[in-house]
């Protein structure tokens, strides 16, 4: 089979014919319908986090969706010919095995979930992280409900995710992003507001606001911006550290929490709303062939949406 595979800090994924993957007991084998390329891949490659990856040579690709053409010995609840998409985990493929960068794969059943028939498989693959990571933030984190007014910083891939996981859950959202031509698709979404600064949203009544840029500046603003007795939800990390008011955080009476990344039930609940149509990721649909290309244009800014490899 055909697979990219990386073999070194900055060194440019090698195209490579590797042997199709059996199951091991306890193990399923999919044919790979869709891969999502990530930051955590240009992350992976630069050298930033290549320490998490289980070995080296390794096939990249952690957001990966297809069909089960094997099941190993012990495995129940999936079958030959089941959708399954495989959330990304640091035991999972792409980071601890081969990963999704490839014609198959081999994942541990217990790992993958079941992607519903309403659901294509391009928007299956991003769905199993970035999908999930953002309702992370907003539901089991932010604990927005129906009634409740929220703010979003970042209409990015995940913030643009997370103000409609936020809408799919009766809130009225209100975004801050500071790249103007991002206003129309929040606009569009039927956001309450958009703006460059989550501050200017303060007369809201924000319940919660959830920062997905981290830039530091970000999350000040958000401690401006909530009501008293608010939540802040942090997952955005474009900055390390940040200063932030423990005047303001404690006379308001401020909850401050972080979130990352997302569990097995989180990326259900998220194909759920897909299928409902509640949700939909920003995809660029692109060639197997042309993944490293991708990354490139991931690592320089040129990306506008989410590019997935579809097989």
């Amino acid at each position: 089979m055909r697979a990219w595979q990386f073999t070194g800090v900055n060194e440019p994924l090698q195209l490579v014919e590797l042997p199709e993957p059996t199951p091991a007991a306890g193990e399923i084998v999919l044919a790979v319908k869709a891969a999502g390329i990530c930051h955590s891949d240009v992350s992976f490659i630069d050298g930033t986090i290549t320490s998490l990856l289980g070995h080296i040579p390794i096939v990249l690709g952690h957001e990966t969706a297809g069909i089960v053409t094997a099941v190993g010995e012990g495995v129940t609840g999936f079958a030959v010919g089941d959708r399954v998409g495989i959330p990304a985990t640091t035991e999972g493929p792409g980071t601890a095995v081969d990963g999704g960068f490839a014609e198959y794969t081999a994942v541990e059943a217990r790992l993958a979930v079941h992607v519903p028939d309403a659901v294509d498989f391009e928007q299956a693959a991003p769905a199993m992280d970035a999908a999930r990571t953002a309702y992370r933030a907003v539901e089991t984190f932010g604990h927005v409900a129906a009634g409740m007014n929220v703010g979003i910083i970042g209409f990015g891939g995940l913030g643009s995710l997370g103000a409609q996981i936020a809408k799919a859950a009766g809130a009225t959202v209100y975004v801050a992003e500071v790249n103007e031509s991002a206003w129309e698709r929040a606009r569009e979404l039927g956001v309450g507001g958009v703006s460059a600064d989550i501050r200017d949203f303060e007369d809201a009544g924000l319940d919660v606001v959830i920062d997905f840029a981290g830039f530091g500046t970000t999350t000040a603003s958000a401690v401006d911006a909530v009501r008293h007795g608010g939540r802040i939800v942090q997952i955005g990390l474009a900055r390390e550290t940040a200063t932030l008011s423990m005047q303001k955080i404690t006379m308001k009476e401020i909850t401050l929490v972080g979130a990352s990344n997302g569990e097995k039930s989180e990326a259900e609940a998220v194909l759920g709303l897909i299928a409902t149509g509640a949700l939909r990721s920003h995809t660029v649909p692109i060639p197997f062939d042309r993944i490293p290309e991708y990354i490139g244009k991931l690592t320089s800014g040129e990306l506008a949406g989410r590019a997935v490899a579809l097989l």
